[in-house]
């Protein structure tokens, strides 16, 4: 059976995190308030977020209607079930990452973070891309990172030919 003091400690704790834009929070707020759900994170922060908005989405997350609902409920509670929180949908963006473990940064992007290949080039891979909803990551394999910086020289396990016009590109920015 929940805590209704415990209840209230939590529906503080989601004012505090709106405060302090806490962005994970931003998506709890999106999926069970309706008057937020047109919102993107930013807009959420920005909206006007009471105790009551708090407390009425904790209720919903607890499946009831409102704080009022809950209140009145909350003793014949045997079993606490959080609505599940809707993935994150990645409105847009367009970047190339320069990793040292393309296989491995590859298996990250489409297990951990649900991305899919788009295309790999080069057998061993050198270069590809992941893409999920809007968002789009070119990877590019780099060896040695350190000596970029350190010397200008750029060790790259890249096909014969581009090292040298990533070279040029490089010395003519210097």
């Amino acid at each position: 059976m929940p805590n209704l003091e415990n209840l209230k400690k939590q529906a503080k704790q989601y004012l505090r995190w709106h405060r302090e834009r806490y962005y994970p929070v931003a998506a709890e707020i999106r999926a069970a308030l309706p008057r937020f759900q047109h919102l993107d994170d930013n807009q959420v922060f920005e909206a006007n977020f009471k105790l009551s908005d708090a407390q009425e989405l904790i209720a919903r997350q607890l499946g009831f209607e409102g704080w009022q609902a809950l209140k009145t409920g909350a003793p014949a509670m045997t079993d606490q079930k959080k609505q599940t929180v809707p993935a994150p949908v990645l409105s847009s963006t367009s970047a190339q990452l320069f990793v040292t473990d393309i296989k491995a940064s590859f298996e990250f992007f489409t297990t951990k973070l649900g991305f899919g290949v788009d295309f790999v080039y080069g057998d061993p891979a050198f270069y590809g891309q992941v893409t999920r909803d809007n968002a789009q990551l070119a990877l590019r394999l780099i060896c040695d990172l350190c000596s970029l910086a350190i010397y200008g020289n750029v060790n790259t396990c890249s096909p014969p030919g581009s090292q040298s016009i990533l070279q040029t590109r490089l010395n003519s920015s210097f």
